[in-house]
């Protein structure tokens, strides 16, 4: 059993409740979206890298207070490391891969000269039980768009949970390795790594980082997001 998976038995594996609310999160998403187009589009210049973090509430920051999310973090900690990027939230909770193949286009139209992606979606997908196939077309066909726009891109991996089985879980764990490799994409292997089963991380579901968990994250991704900006 590799560390990443010892360090995700303890995820608590239910289906949220927030699933009821996806086509809610969606619209609102929507509507930050269109905020944050405005919002990028009176800063002076674009001297910025621009990252667009695709995701779910992973993402989004589900439970966390403004400006504790990932994205706000991750930020914080590349720009503190001496480079100069805006992180563009678009997280939407309770999404799955289908739901992100679904918006994915329109959500790069809306944005400008995108410098990075980071493709973290699936967990709502294991969470579900959903067939590790239909998983993997969704993947596939996100990286082959954001492949074909010639946006760099990082693949964020998740894990399925164990309660899901041996089988179920290596085919779903296999999708991220096996889409990286295919379109040359920079793999993250587990979003989670470090965070994942570890209680004083983790808000009450247990699923989802809380500010301590979001931190260790954004430090341990940081250096992989700009070593692929700087090539």
């Amino acid at each position: 059993m590799s560390k990443f998976q010892l360090l995700y038995n303890n995820v608590f594996t239910t289906p949220s409740p927030i699933f009821k609310l996806i086509e809610i999160n969606q619209l609102i998403f929507k509507v930050m979206l269109v905020i944050s187009c405005l919002g990028l589009i009176t800063e002076q210049g674009y001297a910025q890298e621009k990252i667009l973090a695709f995701g779910d509430s992973l993402t989004a920051g589900y439970g966390l207070d403004p400006g504790e999310g990932f994205t706000d973090e991750l930020e914080r900690v590349i720009n503190t490391l001496g480079s100069s990027v805006t992180v563009i939230n678009a997280g939407v909770s309770g999404d799955t891969s289908s739901g992100g193949l679904s918006r994915l286009e329109w959500v790069l139209d809306s944005f400008k000269n995108i410098d990075l992606v980071i493709l973290a979606l699936g967990a709502n997908d294991a969470l579900r039980g959903i067939q590790p196939k239909i998983t993997a077309q969704n993947i596939d066909q996100m990286a082959k768009i954001l492949k074909k726009r010639n946006i760099p891109t990082v693949i964020a991996g998740m894990l399925a949970p164990p309660n899901l089985g041996k089988v179920y879980g290596t085919k779903f764990n296999n999708i991220y390795p096996s889409t990286s490799k295919k379109y040359g994409m920079v793999l993250y292997p587990f979003l989670l790594d470090g965070v994942a089963g570890i209680i004083e991380l983790n808000q009450t579901d247990r699923i989802h980082p809380n500010k301590k968990g979001v931190s260790i994250i954004s430090k341990k991704m940081a250096p992989v997001i700009i070593k692929v900006l700087s090539r």
